[in-house]
């Protein structure tokens, strides 16, 4: 009797094969999930001061200076 192992049996070295691609393709959208994020906020900043008030921004600047004990006098 000649018995052989299909290849559609999951066997233990299957399974973690397939669980490390399905890790990996977890980390990759995690991944590009923030990068997006990123982005976004990067335009989202350079959008909201670019319509800002000089004074407005300018004070914003002067404040954070101030709050990283940055000498700017």
């Amino acid at each position: 009797m000649n018995t052989q192992v299909s290849s559609q049996q999951p066997t233990a070295k299957n399974a973690q094969s397939i669980d490390t691609h399905s890790t990996e393709l977890v980390q990759a959208d995690a991944s590009l999930f923030q990068s997006v994020l990123t982005v976004a906020f990067g335009l989202a900043i350079i959008v909201a001061v670019g319509f800002l008030p000089m004074n407005v921004a300018h004070n914003a600047a002067h404040d954070t200076r101030h709050s990283l004990a940055f000498p700017c006098h």
